[in-house]
């Protein structure tokens, strides 16, 4: 996969004011990889992607923010393309706190993640200074006990594991606000 990086892109779509998908196509797989960036007061990315690919998507939100800026790290389940490239990003953003549902992060992302991550229950709320998320538990779904989903309320973006997606750029699916 390293090697494939080098001759791919990531594309940034806003797909409603100040939410942003990252998403980057691996051909060798035919699978597109999504990354999503709330940019609030206090910046929520959900999905870190893989650690191979973390060189193409820091790139690409460097082009929307400073990831120094980023203070909150999610994604919906415990497996490598959701969040293989966690301690990247915390890495890069020495403020950021991985957050997920509280039953993962006691089995699996407490032991490894590069610093303490805060866990979630059904149904909490997150202020993130101008929007907010509200995590909700939706275990097997897609798949993995510890999957859930965070649906930001003031532009009723439900962000989510990228495997419930026929095509991650089925414009059906995700339209960009421009």
């Amino acid at each position: 996969m390293q090697r494939a990086t080098q001759c791919m892109e990531t594309r940034i779509d806003e797909i409603a004011p100040r939410i942003y998908r990252f998403s980057t196509f691996v051909a060798s797989a035919g699978l597109t990889f999504n990354q999503f960036l709330i940019d609030a007061e206090e910046p929520l990315l959900f999905h870190t992607g893989m650690h191979a690919l973390f060189p193409l998507v820091e790139t690409a939100l460097r082009r929307v923010m400073d990831p120094v800026r980023l203070r909150w790290i999610a994604f919906g389940h415990y497996e490598a393309d959701e969040c293989g490239a966690m301690n990247d990003w915390l890495g890069v953003a020495p403020a950021a706190t991985v957050m997920h549902g509280a039953m993962g992060v006691l089995v699996s992302i407490a032991d490894q993640a590069a610093r303490p991550p805060r866990g979630l229950i059904d149904g909490e709320t997150l202020d993130l200074g101008g929007r907010s998320v509200t995590y909700l538990a939706t275990p097997h779904v897609p798949h993995g006990w510890d999957a859930g989903v965070l649906y930001e309320s003031a532009s009723k973006t439900l962000l989510r594991a990228t495997s419930l997606l026929p095509s991650a750029t089925d414009p059906r699916r995700v339209r960009p606000t421009s």
